[in-house]
């Protein structure tokens, strides 16, 4: 686990392991979100075992899984809808590109797309090859 926060409510890493959700929660995460899909992980790590450890700690868990290059509209309106719920939140992917991606992209229009840039700069990851899907949902909207 790999965790770096975008903001004092949401923080993104690389994979995490079920047996880790012990430690997350009791550093005062409440929500789980889940972008990388299954094809990618083992049983281990599958949506469903993340699933039912994170049920099992009183955590809320969303699998919003986001294969590299095929975002779309729905998977942004459900980001934004589980980075709406109370309580921190921890999202991650393979690296924790994929979840500052979507969390960006579930900002436009509401941060200044500079703001949105530079604090996932801060956190490590480059964002500017998704500027122009960012600016656009500003302009146009989800």
């Amino acid at each position: 686990m790999d965790l770096r926060s975008l903001t004092p409510e949401l923080s993104v890493s690389s994979q995490i392991r079920p047996e880790e959700l012990t430690a997350l929660a009791a550093e005062g995460f409440r929500v789980v979100i889940n972008n990388r899909p299954d094809a990618e992980v083992g049983p281990d790590e599958n949506g469903e075992t993340m699933r039912a450890a994170a049920e099992a700690l009183g955590m809320e868990y969303r699998a919003i899984p986001f294969v590299p290059g095929q975002v779309t509209p729905d998977m942004v309106e459900a980001q934004a809808e589980a980075l709406a719920l109370p309580g921190r939140k921890i999202a991650y992917c393979r690296s924790g590109n994929r979840s500052t991606v979507l969390w960006a992209l579930s900002r436009a229009g509401e941060e200044p797309t500079a703001e949105l840039l530079e604090t996932a700069a801060k956190a490590g990851y480059d964002l500017s090859g998704v500027r122009p899907l960012i600016e656009s949902i500003a302009t146009h909207g989800r």
